[in-house]
């Protein structure tokens, strides 16, 4: 049975991811499809309070697909976070005659739309962050844009550190989930890779491989660091103490949020925006959007927020492996 849902609202929140303004497009042109009229919400829950909402149409949102970054533009609320602040963004959106929204961010912007649904503002939830951290989902959008531009910046000093035969360090995104850490250092082929999730052992997993490629005759060495580890400079100075190698810090920072987004991102945001206005039509309320053995598909908002997402261990072992 169809819903009674007329006019929807679309936003993003929290840091941006590139592929969102694809999902934005897939919003819009979708929900245009299953007879909504769409309303777009600038600069996430801020903007939603403040009233800064205006109509989009299909031609609103040509050409933007491969656009990194959020034309809709986003950032954090801590008015949000109050009972007062809810219900003045409930209010607001009745102004407008939203009758639910499609949120657009990660974990954070799901737990304030959950907020907002207790006070009778329905949503669906398209998980993008950079750090592929939410529990529910195997991909979230942004994710493999994010990886490439750590790449390509690993592949550029991993040709100074040769030229030079020095140790890299380089620090990446993901606040305290190692997704982004584990799988560039697969690609990069890194020496070490050094995750919040795991515990490590300085001299063990840092000290001991940078002497045994030495041995071997290596001449540059890359390690790995999660953000959620932090502290790349200090590591540096204490390799170059400990070893004698010129070592250098990288912290790669926000180059990381930035960029034309993959192909991969381009698809998953389509597929996933769609989604998001089918689950609207038909009715579904208060649920995310996710991607689960290979299929788009859904889950309630509280069930998603309740599972915990672990790093890949096989990945972690064939890195172990081919770091030797």
């Amino acid at each position: 049975m169809d819903s009674q849902i007329k006019c929807i609202g679309v936003l993003t929140s929290g840091g941006d991811a590139p592929g969102m303004n694809a999902a934005i497009r897939a919003v819009v042109r979708a929900g245009i499809s299953n007879g909504f009229k769409v309303m777009g919400v600038r600069k996430g829950y801020v903007g939603l309070l403040n009233g800064e909402i205006e109509e989009m149409t299909a031609r609103s949102v040509s050409d933007i697909i491969n656009r990194g970054g959020t034309i809709l533009q986003t950032g954090r609320c801590k008015e949000l976070m109050t009972l007062e602040g809810q219900q003045k963004a409930v209010n607001m959106a009745k102004i407008f005659g939203i009758d639910a929204l499609v949120i657009l961010g990660g974990d954070g912007s799901f737990r304030g739309a959950h907020d907002l649904s207790k006070l009778g503002m329905p949503f669906i939830g398209v998980p993008c962050t950079i750090d592929n951290d939410i529990d529910s989902t195997e991909y979230t959008i942004g994710f493999d844009t994010c990886c490439n531009t750590v790449q390509d910046a690993i592949d550029k000093i991993r040709d100074t550190a040769y030229s030079h035969e020095r140790c890299s360090v380089i620090e990446v995104m993901g606040r305290n989930a190692g997704h982004i850490a584990l799988n560039v250092s697969v690609a990069c082929g890194a020496e070490a890779v050094i995750l919040p999730e795991k515990e490590y052992d300085f001299n063990k997993h840092i000290i001991k491989p940078i002497i045994e490629g030495r041995n071997r005759g290596k001449q540059h060495y890359i390690i790995i660091l999660a953000e959620g580890i932090g502290g790349a400079v200090d590591i540096s100075k204490k390799i170059e103490e400990i070893t004698g190698i010129s070592t250098r810090a990288t912290i790669l920072g926000y180059i990381q949020r930035g960029g034309s987004p993959t192909p991969r991102d381009r698809v998953m945001a389509s597929l996933m925006g769609t989604k998001a206005t089918q689950l609207l039509k038909e009715g579904k309320f208060n649920r995310l959007v996710i991607r689960n053995n290979n299929a788009i598909t859904d889950i309630s908002v509280e069930e998603g927020m309740a599972m915990k997402k672990s790093l890949d261990e096989y990945m972690y072992q064939v890195n172990n492996i081919l770091s030797l």
